[in-house]
């Protein structure tokens, strides 16, 4: 396929269209769910894990263009789901979508898109795509799907226009769960499924969690690592969260502009670091902390996004481990600004793609947070130790 910016007529056949606000268009064959949906679109190198990818709440209000082209022989399951909240509103893949070959799976991917209300599109050249977004940013566009292959571009072009994008958006507020809730989740096993988070409970560490737009996976592997968790919503004032007693707190991921969020959430993060109370932010979790601390975040060019980030550990207190690298997942399109970093924060993770700011840690407290993804769900598992090392604090 030619690169996008000269695709202009529709093609016969194309039943899917991707209109950028500039008026570009995109024609492939569309799938799962019919109408249209505006947002942000980013792309994704992880080679695995598209369903997991669809369900993050991070991918609110996005678009996403998977680089890997063969999507669908996983299928799709209850098991492997990350939220059942807002989350991506659609996907763009290079061939179309192939029948599931997994033993796992409960669904194809097509049905389970158009159960979902996700709109897909397939025969695009997602590496054009990915080229074009690598050179000019993040772009606001529309994806649509009409079985019968009819569009008003110009209303397409029109609403991914105005669109105002994800700068000063506070998505958390509607991805957020709207009441305190006990987690219940334990690990997964094969054959066996995941199981309880209720032996000796009692006995374990209480880790309150602000849900921000939080992934499942995030709170078993606070399970896994020896922890009860109590899960609280966004809007949860220091009284809220004080009152389920917490040995730690963990600030979740979440979609959104961290600045704009953090209007609200930076002053509770804020007291309670007064309070000398142990944090673990992942992702916009880190980000907030970052911003309670007094850095300052910023928009990405294109963002990081993707099962392969080489991130790098740098400072002295490491030790031995200094310039280990680790290989990371990723979903951000906002970063701390490592510039801007005040006395007593300590740069922790580096990316070794940008350089840009991947973990802090402050002076003097129980708190850090990590840009990346250590829960993986798609993604390696080489930061699992993270929350082996919060957990260990609150002993």
């Amino acid at each position: 396929m030619a690169d996008p910016a000269t695709t202009l007529a529709q093609p016969a056949g194309a039943t899917g269209v991707l209109v950028l606000a500039d008026g570009t268009a995109v024609w492939g064959k569309g799938f799962g769910a019919s109408g249209s949906a505006v947002g942000e679109l980013c792309f994704n190198t992880a080679m695995t894990g598209y369903q997991e990818v669809m369900t993050d709440p991070s991918y609110a209000a996005q678009i996403v263009n998977f680089t890997f082209p063969h999507i669908g022989n996983v299928g799709a399951n209850e098991e492997d789901r990350e939220s059942r909240v807002e989350s991506a509103v659609g996907c763009i893949v290079r061939e179309e979508v192939t029948p599931h070959s997994s033993f796992r799976a409960s669904d194809q991917f097509v049905s389970w898109m158009a159960a979902e209300g996700r709109i897909g599109l397939s025969g695009v050249d997602t590496r054009a795509l990915t080229r074009r977004i690598r050179l000019s940013g993040a772009q606001n566009a529309v994806i649509a799907h009409d079985p019968h292959g009819r569009f008003d571009l110009r209303e397409l072009k029109r609403q991914a226009a105005d669109w105002a994008g994800l700068e000063g958006m506070d998505l958390a507020s509607r991805v957020s769960r709207e009441k305190a809730e006990g987690w219940e989740g334990g690990e997964w096993t094969l054959g066996e499924g995941y199981g309880s988070a209720a032996q000796g409970a009692g006995d374990r560490p209480h880790v309150v969690a602000v849900d921000y737009g939080s992934k499942d996976n995030i709170f078993r592997n606070l399970v896994r690592a020896g922890a009860r968790v109590t899960v609280v919503p966004a809007s949860a004032s220091v009284e809220d969260i004080m009152a389920h007693e917490p040995a730690g707190v963990f600030l979740s991921n979440g979609p959104g502009d961290p600045a704009a969020t953090g209007e609200r959430a930076v002053p509770v993060i804020r007291e309670l670091l007064d309070r000398n109370m142990p944090i673990f932010g992942i992702c916009l979790g880190h980000q907030l902390l970052a911003l309670a601390a007094g850095a300052k975040t910023k928009k990405m060019h294109q963002g990081h996004r993707g099962a392969n980030h080489p991130v790098q550990r740098v400072g002295e207190s490491w030790g031995d481990t200094e310039g280990l690298v680790e290989i990371t997942s990723m979903n951000h399109g906002f970063a701390v600004d490592g510039d801007t970093l005040p006395e007593g924060v300590e740069q922790t993770h580096v990316s070794l793609f940008d350089g840009s700011n991947c973990g802090i840690a402050i002076s003097g407290k129980k708190a850090f947070g990590v840009q990346y993804h250590p829960e993986a769900s798609p993604g390696p598992q080489d930061s699992f130790y993270l929350f082996d090392k919060f957990v260990g604090m609150l002993g």
